[in-house]
């Protein structure tokens, strides 16, 4: 497919047209509306996304234009505008539909979809990769129009992949999607099928592997093809054109830091010219301001993108000027050293980031080994309501054989089983060897100190003792449960580096969270409150208006007073962090960023807020 993006915001343009590649369109730019008449006129396009306000030739005009000469092309309006008047105007003007700035990538990639699905340019049926083509309707998987034969299951697999790109998914979740609980087989068994279905592509013809392994977190499919989209394809017949597989052997940070590698240059050079100035004692305030600004964003940003020492080098820049006034001889030689380091640091290739936090649990698979029946009855009368699903053990014969089977999520266990030689501590040390990060629940009428220290010293997270009511054993098994499941969780990250804004997008939205990035924070109460944020993460040196502030802002307001907040900070001193809590900080987050550490804080908290307020939904 190939869309004519016509933006005249060169950072939005490019953040926009990455976005696009990436979901396998074909870019065509125009900065203006005038170039973009040009374009539209002398090729052929499935579809326009048009900026409204533009030098030369605006987007009301320009769609007006194109539709008194008979254009019947859909279009898609980008707008600032929301108010009724402005919306009519837009849709009058030959608009098919429009969205609101600032958009939700997700939400605009599937208007993209509705329009050329509306237009019959692709057909909503199919799901591709490369040549590789799976049809919905007929359920059959082809690759060259050749059928490739797969079982029910490897079907499933390759359709849940090819319906989420980018979307990591472990062996637990695969189960949990492909699934249901009473005939889950073993996590291993996932592995299998992924082995099966590499070699059934790989015998009919299919020469590329489809499927990544991430280590230590699961599967995903790789890029497809550049000319190839990967959730709604064209028709068989409009597959037979030459398509190039793109190179994707950079993580996301990566790719990032490929874009703004200039950018980074652009900053050094404001300091290269400050020291220039320093040197010949002509240094003035604004471009000692402006090369404070720069030195900031740096010693923020080149850290968290494959530059660790570029970052430390700039926080030491940054100190230097920070006071704002006239530095000594020592000073401004180390200033010129700092400065040429931090260039030498630019011509290194970046070294590895690594962006694998912990895997992620996506359900919650109890099993109860107890021999009350009219308890367990209860519980499983109940567990739906609390997001649990049961499976009953009413003996430790049965609790072993179900746990070879397949491991749950956590154990609800009682010490005692009248008739046998064994008690549940047995089972408990067991479990201790086999399954340590397994959260087990002691529930029992047994309430002595010894039966405590025995339970606490192999390892069990909670001791309940009974009786009790089914809300407090439900209480107890959410604690334990494994946290983080942020799916669907919103989060709102502001900062004035646009470099942090989309490195912490790209980190973020594989793990099933929409994000919205702002840089400029005058603006953050009217996004906030349009997109309901679960969470905020706020830099805590910004201009006209910092993260100090917006604090405070959120911590009066009687409607989000309680939303979390994450202050992302290069300043670790004891006084910065006393203000940022006294401010209503729920946590800080050092610069430069560390992927696991801002994945981890950031699912934790969302995980825990969810928690507070529905229990029943940990």
């Amino acid at each position: 497919m190939k869309i004519l993006l016509v933006e005249d915001d060169i950072l939005l343009s490019t953040a926009l047209a990455d976005l696009l590649r990436a979901n396998h369109y074909i870019i065509d730019l125009a900065n203006d509306g005038e170039t973009g008449l040009d374009l539209v006129m002398s090729a052929e396009y499935d579809l326009i996304l048009l900026d409204w306000l533009m030098p030369k030739l605006d987007g009301i005009a320009l769609c007006r234009q194109l539709r008194s000469h008979g254009y019947n092309k859909p279009i898609l309006l980008l707008t600032a505008k929301n108010c009724n008047a402005n919306i009519i105007e837009g849709l009058d003007a030959g608009a098919d539909d429009y969205v609101i700035k600032p958009y939700d990538s997700q939400a605009l990639l599937a208007k993209i979809r509705s329009l050329l699905r509306r237009s019959g340019t692709i057909a909503p049926s199919a799901l591709a990769w490369g040549n590789l083509c799976l049809d919905q309707i007929s359920g059959k998987v082809a690759c060259n129009e050749q059928i490739i034969p797969l079982t029910a299951t490897e079907y499933k697999l390759l359709e849940l992949f090819l319906q989420n790109p980018n979307r990591i998914f472990s062996r637990r979740m695969i189960l949990d999607k492909l699934w249901g609980f009473d005939d889950a087989p073993i996590e291993h068994a996932v592995t299998t099928h992924i082995k099966d279905l590499r070699k059934k592509l790989k015998a009919r013809g299919f020469t590329e592997d489809i499927l990544e392994t991430v280590y230590g977190m699961g599967y995903r499919v790789k890029p497809a093809p550049e000319n190839s989209l990967a959730a709604h394809v064209e028709t068989s017949a409009q597959q037979d054109t030459q398509k190039k597989p793109r190179t994707q052997d950079l993580t996301s940070v990566n790719r990032v830091l490929e874009r703004f590698r200039d950018s980074f240059g652009q900053q050094v050079a404001v300091l290269e010219q400050a020291k220039i100035a320093l040197v010949a004692e002509k240094l003035h305030q604004e471009l000692q301001q402006q090369a404070l600004h720069e030195a900031h964003k740096l010693a923020g940003s080149m850290g968290s993108f494959g530059y660790p020492e570029g970052s430390k080098l700039a926080w030491e820049l940054e100190q230097l000027l920070i006071y704002n006034r006239t530095l000594i001889n020592d000073e401004i030689t180390r200033f010129s050293q700092l400065v040429t380091a931090l260039q030498q640091e630019l011509t290194k290739p970046p070294v590895t980031v690594n962006t694998q936090p912990t895997p992620l649990r996506q359900t919650h698979r109890v099993l109860v080994i107890d021999d009350d029946a009219m308890l367990t009855g209860r519980l499983l009368a109940e567990a739906d309501a609390w997001g649990m699903r049961l499976k009953i053990a009413p003996d430790l014969k049965t609790a072993r054989s179900r746990l070879t089977l397949a491991t749950p999520d956590a154990i609800l266990l009682d010490l005692s089983f009248p008739g046998t030689e064994e008690n549940g501590l047995t089972l408990l040390r067991e479990l201790a060897k086999q399954l340590p990060d397994l959260p087990i629940v002691v529930f029992t009428g047994r309430d002595s100190l010894a039966d405590r220290l025995a339970v606490s010293r192999l390892g069990a997270r909670q001791f309940l003792h009974k009786p009790a009511t089914t809300e407090q054993i439900f209480q107890a098994i959410a604690r334990v449960l494994s946290q983080p499941k942020a799916t669907d969780a919103k989060v709102l990250i502001v900062d004035d580096d646009p470099v942090i804004l989309t490195g912490l997008s790209a980190l973020l939205t594989p793990w099933g969270l929409e994000v919205t990035t702002l840089s400029q924070p005058q603006q953050f109460w009217q996004v906030m409150t349009a997109t309901s944020p679960d969470l905020v993460v706020l830099d805590l040196e910004m201009p006209i208006v910092n993260g100090l502030e917006l604090c405070q802002v959120v911590r009066q307001d009687t409607q989000w007073g309680d939303l979390p907040i994450l202050v992302v900070t290069a300043h670790t001193s004891a006084e910065s962090l006393q203000q940022a809590f006294a401010a209503g900080a729920d946590d800080f987050i050092t610069k430069p960023v560390l992927v696991p550490e801002i994945v981890t804080r950031v699912l934790s908290r969302i995980e825990r807020r969810r928690s507070r307020y529905n229990p029943k939904l940990i």
